[in-house]
């Protein structure tokens, strides 16, 4: 499918090289040109393979793997590892993730579900009311899930030696690394949260004045690469019943926690049947994550409703007109989707059904007017929603065309702001991403009970990791960090190339827009990245908005979106792959 460059966002700023060239080398492979004519380092061009992460040391770590003869699982693995160094704030092995697997040559689609579980002693009542101790503090940590979870899709589909694949971020961690400006950003947002905890306070202040580290940096953590070098030698077992989980519910418990050895002993990584969506239109196969993460379902739903519209190809007069419906439909989405939960402890199979069905669909986009929105109750929305938050996403495509689309996290910004000082290990603030029983507020739904608390129960998550084919042939790999807002960033993404025709580049380039229902607000992005690209949704477009009742309110951030697109030509039989690293994160692709 050939792409035409969209001009319309020529506007956006060139990078600033000189900053990041502190933090990201170049990728090896050449770069692709931008819509703005310019030449930028977020998009490469690769015929064997390709990742694209939120960090370009990552990318590049990943890429070296797949150079040695590793698939897209090994890569993956090592990507993962490296964030949850360098971009801790974001991900690590304190948190879960959603994988989503595609391997060529016939085989299935497998999704891996390693999202934290509540703790044995956690209920739903355990708050009492007071959502601030769910917010962040040892109350709020989640039995972690990612280093199961990795160790498993390698076990089942990895080929290199799992040390190998540990060894690049206890390298970082022991050696040092950088500050990027984006980890720079969320350290200064979270400074107060940094300075209180002393695990955090070691790493991320100078131990000579107690300030906040500086872009450019130096941060090592010591104890972290011990923890991986362990990690690298047992495998899982020393997290979830050894050395490492002995140290870890120490310092848990020894804050107020309520972590045990028995949660880490319990925890089991989940393989689930991916949400499949077919789009006759479009002539594609979607896959998308199923619950607890409510991005696949939501995803099929927007897409089965505008699948009505027919996906017109947008133009100047049109894109207002497009804009809004998107929005309504993920109205709609956001109304239906909570009530999903962990299908473990919840029988999700009716709305999912309804979810996944264009028949629904067709009948909620009879209640879509394109002249008008209406408040959240015209919806249908039965429950109050939750805002998960943070996130790391990587995507990757190998030589062979065996894909994977991760969403890693620790929710929060650095989690639950607390760093296990013996493990150097930042720990997830998932218990946030809960409902709990709360006294109604006039005109407010209430919370959902399928999200309540359990033991080893798992939160809902707004993760939507993608992976697209054509018939047996892969398409795309795309997804996003970004909290509730990742729904809304990836189908923007998708739409944007394969419904609208754009490049890859300008596909993730073109400014986005967000709607949660409740705020019955649109957030568009209207802000000035780390990196200086300005990212605003155009006046003409806000204007038509306002004219059909929208509230708008501008946001100085959004969504990170990781994609790959795979296009036919340069004479292999596989196409090429163009990969693309968000801008607004500093990310960089890296490729071969």
């Amino acid at each position: 499918m050939s792409k035409s460059s969209s001009n319309r966002f020529a506007s956006v700023a060139i990078l600033q090289l000189v900053l990041l060239s502190l933090f990201s080398g170049s990728a090896a492979a050449r770069d692709v040109p931008a819509t703005s004519g310019s030449r930028r380092r977020e998009v490469i061009a690769a015929r064997h393979g390709a990742v694209a992460a939120d960090d370009g040391r990552c990318s590049r770590i990943g890429r070296d793997v797949l150079r040695e003869g590793g698939n897209a699982v090994d890569a993956a693995v090592a990507a993962a590892f490296c964030l949850g160094v360098v971009s801790a704030a974001s991900s690590g092995i304190g948190g879960g993730a959603f994988m989503l697997v595609r391997m060529a040559g016939g085989g299935r689609v497998q999704a891996f579900d390693m999202r934290e579980t509540a703790p044995t002693l956690a209920s739903q009542n355990m708050y009492a009311g007071n959502a601030s101790r769910k917010a962040s503090g040892p109350l709020s940590i989640a039995v972690p899930g990612e280093v199961a979870g990795l160790y498993e899709a390698w076990r089942q589909l990895g080929k290199l030696p799992w040390k190998r694949l540990v060894r690049p971020a206890e390298e970082l961690a022991r050696k040092g690394f950088k500050i990027s400006p984006y980890l720079h950003m969320q350290m200064s947002r979270t400074e107060s949260g940094i300075k209180a905890d002393e695990g955090l306070r070691s790493i991320f202040t100078s131990p000579s004045d107690g300030a906040l580290l500086r872009i450019g940096d130096i941060c090592r953590n010591k104890n972290l690469a011990k923890t991986l070098r362990e990690i690298a030698k047992t495998g899982f077992k020393s997290f979830y019943n050894g050395s490492i989980g002995l140290k870890l519910v120490r310092d848990v418990r020894k804050a107020g926690g309520i972590l045990t050895m028995k949660d880490l002993q319990s925890y089991r990584v989940k393989i689930r049947k991916p949400i499949r969506i077919w789009e006759d239109r479009l002539g594609l196969q979607i896959f998308g994550m199923p619950p607890p993460s409510a991005g696949g379902a939501a995803m099929a739903l927007i897409l089965n409703i505008l699948a009505r519209y027919g996906f017109p190809r947008s133009d100047s007069k049109s894109e207002a007109l497009a804009v809004h419906r998107e929005i309504e439909a993920l109205k709609h989405a956001f109304a239906v989707r909570m009530s999903l939960g962990d299908p473990d402890f919840v029988n999700v199979t009716e709305v999912l059904s309804d979810m996944l069905s264009p028949k629904f669909a067709a009948e909620l986009q009879k209640t879509i007017y394109d002249n008008m929105t209406f408040d959240p109750s015209h919806y249908g929305g039965r429950w109050n929603l939750i805002n998960d938050h943070g996130t790391s996403h990587i995507s990757v495509v190998d030589k062979e065309r065996n894909a994977v689309s991760m969403t890693n996290t620790v929710n929060s910004y650095f989690g639950a702001q607390f760093l296990s000082p013996s493990t150097g290990i930042v720990l997830n603030n998932e218990m946030d991403d809960f409902s709990i029983p709360v006294n109604r507020s006039a005109n407010v739904p209430p919370p959902a009970p399928a999200n309540f608390i359990r033991p080893f129960k798992r939160p809902m998550s707004s993760m939507t990791p993608t992976i697209v084919l054509q018939g047996e042939k892969l398409k795309g790999v795309v997804g996003a960090s970004g909290g509730s807002m990742i729904i809304a960033g990836t189908t923007e993404v998708f739409l944007n190339y394969f419904a609208r025709g754009m490049d890859p580049l300008s596909s993730v380039m073109a400014p986005r827009y967000y709607h949660q229902l409740i705020p019955n607000v649109v957030q568009y992005e209207n802000w000035t990245t780390v990196t200086g690209d300005h990212f605003e949704l155009p006046s003409k477009t806000r204007e038509a908005l306002r004219k059909k009742g929208h509230v708008l309110q501008g946001l100085a951030g959004g969504t990170i979106c990781q994609f790959i697109a795979l296009e036919d030509g340069e004479g292999s039989k596989f196409g090429r792959l163009v990969a693309v690293s968000d801008p607004r994160k500093g990310g960089i692709p890296a490729g071969f």
